[in-house]
């Protein structure tokens, strides 16, 4: 809000809303292996206190523009390895068998999103009687009530453990040949990058009419108060939906859900073609956020083919994937909407979107078709030869290698 106020461009509002992503995959490439090499408690107390750091450091009026948004970037380095971290304690706990680690990430997916819907709201009023800076000091306590909460409130749990042993374990630049290592093996396996894929691509076009709402609201003539309300909307729609999906559907039904709602969570965004009201837009923002439901079934696929051993530096490469590309479509955008109508722009996201999420979908569900025909072929001969020659000590010795 403050840097279209200076400018006026829509170009440099969205890449201060990006740059809180895009730094994402320094901290998922480089930091991954944190998540499974230290206790994860300690992990997530750290990452909170330096966060709580930065926040304290942007309140100064002396600091200066370039360095909030320095500050602003190592925040986002290091909530990748926040929640990598997260997840894959939340895997140790509830077991990633079942549904039972689906259901845990999406509630804690609705707290997020609840604390957002409530935080855009309050934001936007916020911002009518004090400053941004002001403002700020919020988000500072925030991050110092969460260590708090972490340290004193949660169990402490042993490291995941690594094949570097110990040794490498205090070796910081073991910790990053590590994690280049690991996002290597798992971008390499075919199953894992196509899932990959399927977890970032549609995000990546959903954020872009929510990036350049500052700039439709400022084209309205809407003020910050109206500007939070717009912003409520995705949240608000996400929390019902997962809500929804969550109680109502079981393993089964989510996982149909995957295929449409990832091509439907960008077709919202169609209707800005139109230049609609207010009252639309926040109605378009809500029915993106819908979209959010088909990550309860890509979760459980998700789960179910990475390694235990390489969890939690998976679960930190998912989420910075997700951030950097949205990150990346903010910063099209903007860049796009320099020259080009703002809601044409918002439109375009949309109908681009649809057609890189289905190009994904089709080669995940050919991933899938692959493998299905693969595992029956192997059980055909596993099972031919037991009946022919079951019995010797070659076969027993064979059976048990396999």
């Amino acid at each position: 809000m403050l840097v279209y106020r200076l400018t006026a461009s829509p170009l440099l509002s969205a890449l201060t809303f990006a740059l809180g992503l895009l730094p994402y995959v320094v901290g998922g490439t480089l930091l991954s292996a944190v998540a499974d090499r230290f206790p994860s408690r300690r992990v997530l107390v750290c990452c909170d206190l330096v966060s709580a750091a930065c926040a304290a450091a942007m309140l100064p009026a002396a600091t200066p523009v370039g360095g909030l948004l320095a500050l602003r970037a190592v925040m986002a380095a290091v909530s990748p390895v926040f929640t990598g971290t997260r997840m894959a304690a939340l895997a140790e706990v509830l077991g990633d068998a079942g549904d039972r680690f689906v259901l845990g990430r999406s509630v804690i997916r609705l707290t997020a999103q609840s604390a957002q819907l409530l935080g855009f709201g309050a934001g936007g009023l916020l911002l009518a009687v004090v400053s941004p800076r002001a403002a700020l000091g919020v988000t500072a306590a925030g991050f110092l009530g969460s260590a708090l909460i972490l340290r004193f409130g949660t169990r402490r749990r042993p490291a995941n453990g690594s094949p570097g042993g110990a040794r490498d374990a205090r070796d910081a630049r073991g910790a990053v040949t590590d994690s280049l290592a690991s996002a290597a093996r798992l971008l390499g396996q075919r199953r894992i990058r196509v899932l990959l894929l399927l977890a970032w691509v549609p995000p990546m076009f959903v954020c872009v009419p929510e990036s350049l709402l500052t700039a439709y609201a400022g084209a309205r003539g809407i003020g910050s108060s109206g500007l939070g309300l717009l912003m409520c909307g995705m949240p608000f729609g996400a929390v019902t939906s997962e809500f929804l999906a969550g109680s109502r559907l079981g393993p089964r039904g989510r996982e149909r859900l995957v295929a449409p709602v990832a091509i439907g969570c960008t077709l919202p965004a169609l209707g800005y073609a139109l230049s609609p009201s207010p009252d639309w837009a926040l109605l378009l923002q809500v029915l993106t956020g819908c979209g959010i439901s088909y990550t309860l079934g890509l979760d459980r696929w998700f789960v179910a083919a990475v390694p235990p051993g390489l969890r939690g530096r998976a679960m930190t490469l998912l989420v910075a994937g997700v951030m950097t590309f949205q990150g990346l479509g903010m910063a099209v955008a903007g860049g796009i909407a320099e020259w080009a109508p703002v809601p044409a722009v918002m439109a375009g996201g949309g109908a681009v979107g649809a057609a890189c999420s289905t190009a994904v979908l089709w080669r995940v569900h050919a991933e899938r078709r692959q493998r299905a025909a693969t595992t029956r072929t192997a059980g055909t001969a596993g099972a031919a030869g037991t009946a022919g020659t079951a019995g010797t000590p070659a076969v027993e010795e064979e059976e048990q290698r396999r």
